[in-house]
C-alpha cells in the first residue's frame, strides 16, 4: 500500500508543479494534483495511523515547496515563456510623406478602420465620421498624426 500512497502523492506534486510553472491559470490540472496528493495523505493516515500520516503530510509539504522553489530557481519556465517584444509602431515611417488634402482610394472596406492607397503607398486609415466605406471609395486625408491617418469620403 505504501507504493500506492507514494505514487498518488508524487503524481499530485508533479501535476501541481506543472500547473504552477508551465500552464498557470487553467486550475484543472492543479486541482487534480491537489486531490491526488490529499488522497495519498488520507490513505497514509488510514493505513499507518496518525503519527506516520503526519510525517507523510509534512514530507509532502516540504517536498512540494522544495520542488517549486527549485523549478522557479532553475528557470525551467523560461523555455516556455514568450520572450519576444513588438517594437514597431503603427504605420511606422509611412505617415511622413502624407499630408492633409491628399486624395486616394480605399483598398479595403473601412469599418471604420481599413487600408487606403495614396500615391502608390498603402496605409491603415480611419474614417473621420466612423462610417462604413466600401473598397474603391475615393477619400481625402483630413488629418495625419503619429498614431492615425483620418480620412473623409469625397462627395
Amino acid at each position: 500500500m505504501w507504493l500506492v500512497i507514494a505514487l498518488l502523492i508524487l503524481a499530485g506534486i508533479i501535476l501541481l508543479i506543472v500547473e504552477v510553472i508551465f500552464i498557470p491559470g487553467t486550475t484543472v490540472v492543479g486541482i487534480f494534483g491537489v486531490i491526488l496528493a490529499i488522497a495519498g495523505i488520507v490513505f497514509g493516515y488510514a493505513d499507518y495511523g496518525s503519527t506516520v500520516g503526519t510525517y507523510i503530510l509534512l514530507a509532502t509539504g516540504v517536498v512540494t515547496a522544495l520542488l517549486l522553489y527549485l523549478s522557479f530557481r532553475s528557470g525551467a519556465w523560461k523555455r516556455f515563456a514568450l520572450n519576444t517584444a513588438i517594437n514597431s509602431k503603427f504605420n511606422e515611417g509611412l505617415n511622413d510623406g502624407l499630408k492633409p488634402g491628399e486624395e486616394g482610394t480605399t483598398v479595403s472596406v473601412l469599418r471604420p478602420i481599413g487600408k487606403a492607397e495614396f500615391n502608390g503607398l498603402q496605409v491603415e486609415v480611419t474614417s473621420a465620421d466612423g462610417n462604413y466605406m466600401e473598397s474603391g471609395t475615393k477619400v481625402i486625408i483630413k488629418e495625419v498624426s503619429p498614431s492615425a491617418i483620418i480620412v473623409e469620403q469625397i462627395s
